[in-house]
């Protein structure tokens, strides 16, 4: 009984110094506003609805019902005390006080009711997402972990139960296993950026780094996967120091390098580019491949994309996950994501600030 006590005290009248000091300073310049008024002689009467104004803007912008009752007290006292003739002396005869004081009552705890729901309301939607987004993921991985590792078990079962393979045949076979495995190890990647990430995006440590390098790691590790597939970069002269964590953005690029292979089907050349543009860095990857089905826009992102949903899929592994991962990683550094169909192929961008912000 103790603990729920100590639970609601906390929900409904939680302290912090943040909020101390908020109330304090919009309290404050409520009593020297009203102060300068009464030097200025404006005679009496103009406190009222400053200290109501105060009691509003403390009460919506400090968390529980705390800090707007106490300021709803103090504004009744300093308004009787320091503003209402006879100065500097408390009259509870004063005609309306009882009113006056019901009022800032009810503005506080209106205010305060208000604004407590509103940041419940808000702390569900972003649960909710987070839900939605960790089914998601767990739907995805499903799809791209248990069809790759079907084929491994086929076809090493294959290999060791039928002796009169060819060579050649064997090494189809263990090509196929190791393609497979280094799509598992890309899941992986994937999950480890997601657990980097976290639910907190404060936990991404920024550092400017040269954004050329980036791009030239990427493709360098992407060659020697898809050696066939040309790259083309494009940088500015200048070196782009962009604030970003260069592990997870080199996560996002190597995802949307191999999307373009595995689900362009046709693609044989990719264009991948950065440049400053409006205060961010502008990433841009782009083929010549198949292009992206209309329908599946709206949620390329969210990771729900099934196997076989587009033709831009083989049926063995989705883009869901990895575009997913990509679009939280971006957000995380406080930037955003797009997609869209070009003549020849897709193009997908995203644009990262180029000030720090305040993860770093």
């Amino acid at each position: 009984m103790r603990r729920k006590e100590q639970h609601v005290w906390k929900q409904y009248f939680p302290f912090s110094w943040r909020d101390c000091l908020l109330a304090s300073v919009i309290f404050f310049c409520a009593v020297v506003f009203c102060a300068l008024l009464r030097l200025s002689n404006s005679g009496d009467g103009f406190a009222s609805p400053i200290f109501v104004l105060a009691v509003l803007l403390i009460s919506r912008l400090t968390t529980g019902y705390l800090y707007g009752l106490v300021a709803a007290l103090l504004g009744v006292v300093c308004v009787n005390y320091v503003f209402t003739y006879p100065y500097l002396a408390l009259n509870f005869t004063l005609s309306g006080y009882p009113l006056s004081f019901l009022a800032f009552l009810g503005v506080s705890i209106i205010t305060s009711t208000l604004t407590s729901q509103a940041k419940q309301q808000q702390e569900l939607r972003v649960e909710n997402e987070k839900e939605k987004m960790r089914a998601n993921l767990l739907r995805s991985v499903s799809h791209d972990i248990r069809t790759p590792l079907t084929s491994i078990v086929g076809a090493t079962s294959t290999i060791l139960e039928t002796p009169t393979l060819s060579p050649a045949e064997q090494r189809d076979l263990l090509a196929d296993v190791r393609d497979d495995a280094q799509w598992l190890i890309q899941v992986v990647e994937n999950l480890l950026s997601i657990t980097r990430i976290g639910s907190d995006p404060a936990c991404i440590h920024k550092e400017a780094e040269p954004a050329e390098e980036l791009l030239g790691v990427a493709v360098q590790k992407f060659r020697k996967r898809y050696p066939a597939v040309s790259v083309e970069v494009c940088a500015p002269e200048a070196l782009l120091f962009v604030p970003m964590d260069a592990i997870l953005i080199g996560q996002v690029l190597s995802n949307l390098l191999e999307n373009a292979v595995l689900h362009g089907k046709t693609t044989t050349k990719i264009d991948l580019s950065v440049q400053s543009d409006h205060g961010d860095a502008l990433f841009s990857v782009r083929d010549n491949g198949q292009g992206i089905a209309p329908e599946l826009l709206p949620t390329l992102f969210d990771g729900t994309l099934k196997h076989g949903e587009t033709t831009a899929c083989d049926g063995k592994r989705n883009m869901g996950l990895g575009l997913s991962v990509c679009l939280a990683i971006v957000r995380a550094h406080g930037g955003t994501m797009e997609a869209q169909n070009l003549a020849d192929g897709a193009e997908f961008t995203f644009r990262l600030p180029l000030s720090t912000g305040g993860n770093t």
